[in-house]
């Protein structure tokens, strides 16, 4: 695990500790879901690249393939 320092004005630490809010886990879980929104948006860009290179679909194709999927049951 990594060590991060986060410097705040002393009035914030104070109201925060006095709501009995846990400074540190709350910054660990926000942390945590930055870096799992950051993989998210990662992913999600290289999918799109992967689209761009695909060709669409042909005209009908969808409707045909649910009205095959339905006929053969």
């Amino acid at each position: 695990m990594s060590v991060i320092s986060v410097r705040v004005e002393k009035n914030i630490k104070e109201t925060l500790k006095k709501a009995g809010i846990d400074i540190s886990e709350k910054v660990r879980k926000f942390l945590e879901d930055l870096a799992w929104q950051a993989k998210l948006d990662e992913s999600i860009n290289e999918l799109n690249r992967l689209l761009q290179n695909m060709k669409p679909a042909k005209q009908g194709y969808s409707s045909r393939s649910v009205r095959e999927d339905r006929d053969s049951n």
